[in-house]
């Protein structure tokens, strides 16, 4: 019996390890592709086995990483696809730094998202469709971008939405006024070169798969 219970720890030990690991990975791949002139990321050190340690990362009692905070940190630079491995994250904190190119696709694998803060950086490209999984999510600011494409219908469906801003961007096409969105008033979808603000909902299209 005691022989099975020192397996078992042992087992879930190397789980949470391997876990660590892979989420110490994506924030060394974040790390790499970011410029820091800040040093904020100077406790980001790949050789540790837990990132719990690092600065602006903050983990739950069975270390797994539950925040990233990185507003006002001057990071320039991309986001990367293996943010998507961070799938307990709850807040991706990176509001008002230079940040540029595309949202990755990979952040609509993270199900406990509740914020996801992108505003005022640089970032281009549509919207990703796979951001309607995160039905979690509560606050989703992603405004003073250059953000372009139509705004997703699948968004709609994210029915704990409370706040949602995606002003001054480059979006364009219809504003979709159901669901979650039914809630939202045309301050949402300012400065924009959108349709005019619609009475009618419209119709989700199926999310592509």
């Amino acid at each position: 019996m005691a022989t099975a219970l020192l397996c078992l720890f042992l087992a879930l030990a190397t789980l949470s390890q391997a876990s660590a690991n892979a989420e110490g990975d994506a924030l060394n791949a974040l790390k790499t592709n970011l410029a820091d002139p800040n040093n904020a990321l100077q406790s980001w050190d790949p050789t540790l086995v837990n990132p719990c340690t690092w600065l602006h990362v903050t983990c739950n009692a069975r270390n797994r990483v539950v925040r990233i905070d990185l507003g006002d940190a001057s990071l320039s630079g991309r986001l990367v696809p293996q943010l998507g491995k961070l799938r307990h994250l709850q807040y991706l904190e990176l509001f008002n730094n230079n940040i540029s190119g595309a949202i990755p696709r990979e952040i609509g694998k993270l199900k406990e998202l509740v914020s996801l803060d992108l505003y005022r950086n640089r970032l281009s490209g549509s919207i990703p469709v796979k951001l309607g999984d995160l039905q979690r999510l509560r606050f989703l600011r992603l405004n003073n971008n250059y953000l372009s494409g139509h705004i997703p219908m699948s968004l709609t469906t994210i029915t704990t939405l409370q706040v949602l801003d995606l002003s001054n961007n480059k979006l364009t096409g219809p504003i979709p006024v159901n669901g979650s969105f039914s809630v939202f008033t045309p301050i949402s979808f300012a400065n924009n070169p959108l349709d005019p603000f619609p009475t009618v909902p419209l119709s989700p299209s199926p999310s592509p798969s």
